[in-house]
């Protein structure tokens, strides 16, 4: 990969880290927030855990692409460290193309989903009423962040393999 492709990979990558710290910043302050209005004032809000539940959404499918970058996620490896070197370039590309195969169908069935929530001016039956297009959006997002990082690990395995 050249050098301005890896350095907006990163960038990439940084961004996404940014806004998950702010998501998770503004998760604590509004659960605060409402737990004092509820059991303080008997005044709880009717945006929290909309808000909240959506945003969890998004934590999980957006921090999936930099859990594996950094080789975060759990994975059983008792086979792949029993292997050479070679043996687990060929393991890793394997992974990396069912891993790819999976997101892209998540991102097309995702792409479905918000298109038809927006077409049909989809909502949740809520006083907040938040568009569906917005959670549902999260998901070709984060899997599309998640395919390029295996597609990134897919690359990097087959150099590997190549050079033994």
């Amino acid at each position: 990969m050249s050098l301005l492709t890896l350095t907006a990979w990163r960038g990439m990558h940084a961004l996404l880290r940014g806004t998950s710290i702010a998501v998770l910043l503004f998760m604590m302050l509004s659960i605060f927030y409402d737990t004092v209005m509820r059991y303080l004032f008997s005044a709880p809000t009717s945006w929290s855990l909309e808000i909240n539940s959506f945003l969890i959404v998004y934590m999980a499918v957006m921090g999936a692409a930099e859990a594996q970058r950094a080789q975060a996620h759990i994975r059983i490896d008792l086979f792949s460290e029993r292997c050479s070197d070679r043996g687990k370039a060929l393991v890793g590309i394997l992974t990396s193309a069912f891993g790819l195969v999976f997101c892209s169908i998540m991102v097309w069935r995702g792409f479905i989903m918000a298109s038809q929530a927006l077409e049909f001016g989809e909502r949740v039956s809520s006083d907040f009423g938040t568009p569906m297009v917005i959670p549902f959006a999260m998901l070709p997002l984060g899997f599309g962040a998640l395919g390029l990082q295996f597609l990134v690990d897919l690359v990097t395995d087959v150099k590997k393999l190549l050079k033994t």
